[in-house]
């Protein structure tokens, strides 16, 4: 990080990529190496940058979650993470070549980490998990600076002092893992304080990273069930399932207007 510098939260870098507006929220149109580059650039830059995913489950929860969608319309990039976002952004002539999934992009950050020397804090998921995902990765990608790792099952009163231990360990990426929309405005909050280049909400990434939950096959992906897929691993999913199609109503009204 800079030498003892407080960085400036910015809400849209003069680099940001082209955007299409979905359900209010400006989602990036772009590939997993365009946004790479993008982060191996703000790496090197005294700002602090929200880079989030936006899946169908975010934006749909944005439509009545005025903060969440606040935080999306700031962020220095949004991904389109989910199919359900890549066939909105089709309805508007946009064609992606894939998702820009957090899984992967977790990966991709912390090997451009590694390459270019810079550190990563995971927060988040349950006891032990982070932890576990930390020497997956280092083990992956050699050299990986890891700031520090913990649960994010913390009581409320407990949330400053995680957030003190967070900053002290000066994080170039920080990667939260805790949900949305808690994760997005956890980042929010704390941007300032805590003085991150980059910083991203995970969701699950963490338990797949870790190998206490396994990833839908390629197969399955490429037939566009990982839905199903993690409902079957995990039926609490279903409640974010349910959204699909609540999400797609949305879109559908909307381009109908």
């Amino acid at each position: 990080m800079g030498e003892g510098k407080v960085m400036e939260p910015v809400a849209m870098p003069a680099s940001a990529p082209q955007t299409r507006d979905v359900l209010g929220v400006p989602v990036g149109i772009v590939t997993m190496a365009e946004t790479l580059d993008l982060a191996r650039t703000w790496l090197h830059e005294d700002q602090s940058r929200l880079l989030l995913t936006s899946d169908s489950q975010g934006i749909y929860l944005a439509q009545t979650d005025a903060e969440l969608k606040a935080i999306y319309q700031r962020a220095a990039l949004n991904t389109p993470d989910s199919y359900g976002v890549v066939w909105a952004l089709r309805r508007q002539g946009i064609h992606l070549e894939d998702r820009v999934t957090g899984v992967d992009l977790v990966s991709g950050l912390c090997e451009v980490a590694a390459q270019e020397g810079k550190s990563v804090y995971l927060l988040g998921s349950s006891p032990g998990v982070a932890e576990l995902a930390a020497k997956a990765l280092q083990s992956q990608f050699v050299g990986l600076r890891i700031a520090g790792a913990r649960d994010g099952y913390y009581a409320n009163h407990e949330e400053e002092e995680v957030v003190k231990d967070v900053a002290a360990t000066r994080p170039d990426i920080l990667l939260v893992a805790m949900g949305i929309p808690r994760q997005e405005k956890f980042l929010a909050k704390y941007q300032e304080q805590i003085g991150y280049r980059i910083g991203m909400g995970i969701g699950g990434s963490l338990d797949v990273l870790s190998g206490q939950v396994k990833r839908a096959p390629r197969v399955v992906q490429a037939l566009r069930m990982e839905w199903l897929w993690r409902v079957v691993l995990n039926p609490k999913k279903i409640s974010k399932v349910a959204t699909l199609p609540k999400f797609a109503m949305c879109v559908l009204r909307e381009r109908s207007r």
